[in-house]
Parts: C-alpha cells; sequence; structure tokens
C-alpha cells in the first residue's frame, strides 16, 4: 500500500470534521485510528487497487457513527457538584453545637447574653434590640462587640476554634 498523499490526508480530516461537527481533536483522532487500521489491513488494501481511500472514508464514517451511538448509549457523567442531591441535616451534628453554645453563654454576663439573644437568637435589629431593653443604640453596639468576645473566649476555652 502507498503512503496516503497529503492532498488525501486532508480530504479525510476534512470530511472527519464535518461528522464531528468541527471538533478538529475527534477528526483527527477518527483519522488516526482509520490509519492505524488500514496499516493493519494492509495487505488487502495493496491486493486491490483503487481501495485504500474509499475504504479510508468508510472507515472514518464508521468510527464516527461507533462514537456517536457510544456516547449517546451511556448516561451522561456529572460531577459530584452538579449532583442534585437533598443535604440531609446531622442532628448529632446540631446538637452537639446547641450543648456547646449553651455552656458557653452560660460564662458570659447577663448582660452580654441577654443582648446576644435578641440580636442573634431572636434575629432583631441593634434598634429593635435597644429598644427592647430601653438601651440607647451605642450600648447595644458595644455590648454586642463585647459579647461576641467573651464567647469567642468562652468556645476557645472550651477547645473550640473559629476557622
Amino acid at each position: 500500500m502507498r503512503a496516503i498523499s497529503v492532498a488525501e490526508e486532508a480530504a479525510l480530516l476534512r470530511f472527519a470534521r464535518t461528522l464531528t461537527l468541527g471538533d478538529v481533536h475527534s477528526a483527527e483522532d477518527l483519522v488516526q485510528e482509520a490509519l492505524l487500521r488500514a496499516w493493519r489491513h494492509a495487505d488487502r488494501l495493496i491486493s486491490t487497487q483503487g481501495l485504500a481511500r474509499p475504504w479510508l472514508f468508510t472507515v472514518v464514517r464508521r468510527l464516527a457513527i461507533d462514537g456517536f451511538r457510544a456516547r449517546h448509549a451511556r448516561p451522561v457523567e456529572r460531577c459530584p457538584t452538579e449532583l442534585d442531591v437533598e443535604v440531609v441535616p446531622d442532628v448529632g451534628e446540631h446538637t452537639l453545637t446547641a450543648h456547646v453554645l449553651k455552656e458557653a453563654m452560660a460564662e458570659l454576663s447577663p448582660y452580654h447574653r441577654e443582648v446576644l439573644v435578641h440580636r442573634y437568637y431572636l434575629d432583631r435589629s441593634i434598634e429593635d434590640t435597644a429598644a427592647e431593653l430601653k438601651l440607647p443604640i451605642g450600648t447595644v453596639k458595644s455590648r454586642t462587640s463585647h459579647a461576641l468576645r467573651a464567647l469567642r473566649q468562652a468556645l476557645m476555652s472550651q477547645g473550640i476554634h473559629a476557622g
């Protein structure tokens, strides 16, 4: 079998690109596989004059069809982040967190504990907390800041570190 000419190889590659919808890499893979098969069947292709070119085009077409069928026969692969997985809350983790937080809150002064309960547990704004506790807004802000710092220290004393 004579070597395939540059013009024939270019024509084969153009044909493969049409079958792969312009995907150059897939087209090159098809042509490479077709040429490999031609090399394996060189004895048959040499014995019949003019058979190599149509045979190569047929092999490329069949490889493209096989690839298409294979891609559509199996399910699409998805990344774990793409999966529609319903997250089930861990009740044990929630219970442990609540217990640790309750112990840390017990170490706080009543003023600090009170302002944190209003701000974060009851989800009140600074203004609403100030009105409810009958305190100036500045006092609520500073108590919140001091209370969070004290809570952080209490958690760290229990071995809980931020991060």
